[in-house]
């Protein structure tokens, strides 16, 4: 689709993201270099968005773009047209990540990687990982349209699955244990099926991983999922760093028994343990110093009937702090409760880890570029943590990551009225672009 037909689809999708009547886009032109970097074509930009909103638009004026789904193939081939449009050369590695590769003027230097994902939380948004991934490949027409060539290669890369684990990220950074392959995620396939329906292979996936130094570096572009961006009139996001993960099957055994024949000081009740349980996660974690969260987001109770004691319940517990250390003394204080706990309710306690995604800082250098850039641009910025894990959370185990959020409106993430303005898009993709051109003339490091 040219230029013009891109502009007159933006025009005519506008009312339908909410915009005041008679908005039009800040007037970008034509590259202009010399004393200043080239500038993204905003209403280009945003106008991908709204095609790609396309993809899995359901009902409630959001996206079902889960992972592997028909819908997430469909935009997937979408996006690689786009990639191949703004003169990258497109490939699937065998994670199932798209690539779009554009040669530097140096081959000696290894490539700087911008993107994110494109895949969906059932019902969710069409900014959280479209914004970044779209956002890649308009710098990458943007240096193509300008004829600027930068030093370094540059990759453009769309993962895999990275709301349901950040299965391609984490296969580059050799991650992903072989069991994961067999769970079932949101699209009914299992993550190995899934994969091979998207051209990566399951079997070869340990092949997928990149080493140490394989790149030069790597830069995400997201919405914040907050409201802190916004309430606080600030236009940019300097991410210090993302937060570690780690998630836990809890589980509460209990005796199964007759509701109404057994006394209640006779009871093994699991579901009195876990609701217990619950509350102690939650008021333990809320009172400890220091700004780490913890959830139970899932609770099964069997056998479920009104007329039985729960002989048994399961529930997910996940932790999430910039220090992996703090994590690991949450949950050990955790399990001493949970252990108190199943003595005084007659329960046993039993934890599973079963994912874990660490914590990772972004590089100095970088969080230097994207403040240089926004600056560049009289943007504000602000340092700040992700309390979100992303795709950058993996690529921080292979090379120096930086990461830059724009605002979120009213801090909603993961839901249909999830929405960034297209002002704060373009931003972003500028901040993107000058950060990466920095980056690259000044070389990269931790």
């Amino acid at each position: 689709m040219d230029r013009r037909a891109f502009s007159r689809l933006a025009g005519s999708a506008l009312a339908g993201l909410g915009l005041p009547a008679g908005f039009a886009f800040p007037a970008e032109g034509a590259a202009r270099l010399g004393r200043m970097a080239p500038r993204v074509d905003g209403a280009r930009l945003n106008a991908w968005l709204v095609e790609l909103s396309r993809f899995g638009a359901n009902a409630n004026g959001g996206v079902d773009r889960v992972a592997f789904s028909d819908a997430d193939v469909e935009a997937r081939a979408w996006t690689a047209e786009l990639m191949g449009s703004a003169g990258l050369d497109v490939s699937v590695d065998l994670a199932g990540n798209l690539w779009g590769r554009r040669e530097g003027t140096d081959p000696s230097l290894p490539a700087l990687a911008l993107g994110s994902h494109i895949d969906s939380v059932p019902d969710g948004g069409n900014y959280d990982g479209p914004v970044g991934s779209l956002g890649a490949i308009e710098v990458a027409l943007t240096l193509a349209e300008a004829g600027v060539r930068t030093r370094h290669p540059l990759h453009v890369v769309v993962f895999s699955n990275e709301e349901g684990g950040k299965t391609g990220s984490r296969a580059l950074a050799g991650e992903v244990a072989p069991r994961e392959l067999d769970l079932v995620t949101a699209s009914g396939l299992t993550i190995g099926e899934g994969l091979r329906r998207i051209g990566g292979n399951p079997d070869r996936l340990e092949r997928a991983r990149l080493g140490p130094g394989a790149l030069a570096g790597f830069l995400e572009l997201h919405i914040e999922q907050g409201a802190v961006l916004e309430s606080e009139g600030v236009d940019i996001g300097v991410v210090e760093g993302i937060v570690g993960i780690v998630r836990w099957t809890a589980v509460v055994e209990g005796e199964t028994n007759h509701a109404g024949t057994t006394p209640m000081p006779l009871r093994r009740d699991a579901l009195v343990g876990a609701a217990r349980f619950v509350d102690a996660v939650h008021t333990t974690v809320r009172d400890w110093p220091g700004s780490q969260v913890a959830t139970v987001g899932r609770l099964q109770v069997e056998p479920g009937a009104p007329n039985v004691i729960p002989g048994r319940a399961t529930l997910s517990l996940e932790v999430r702090d910039l220090s992996m250390e703090k994590i690991e003394a949450v949950y050990t204080e955790l399990s001493r409760q949970a252990a108190v706990i199943g003595e005084a309710t007659g329960t046993v306690f039993s934890f599973d880890r079963f994912y874990t995604s660490g914590a990772a800082p972004t590089a100095p250098a970088f969080r230097e570029a994207v403040v240089g850039a926004a600056r560049a641009l009289g943007l504000s910025t602000r340092h700040m943590p992700s309390g979100a894990g992303h795709d950058a959370q993996s690529m921080a185990r292979i090379c120096p990551m930086g990461m830059l959020f724009v605002p979120s409106a009213g801090g909603v993430s993961h839901a249909p009225h999830e929405y960034t303005s297209p002002e704060e898009v373009t931003r972003g993709a500028d901040v993107l672009l000058g950060a990466l051109l920095h980056l690259d003339a000044a070389g990269t490091g931790p």
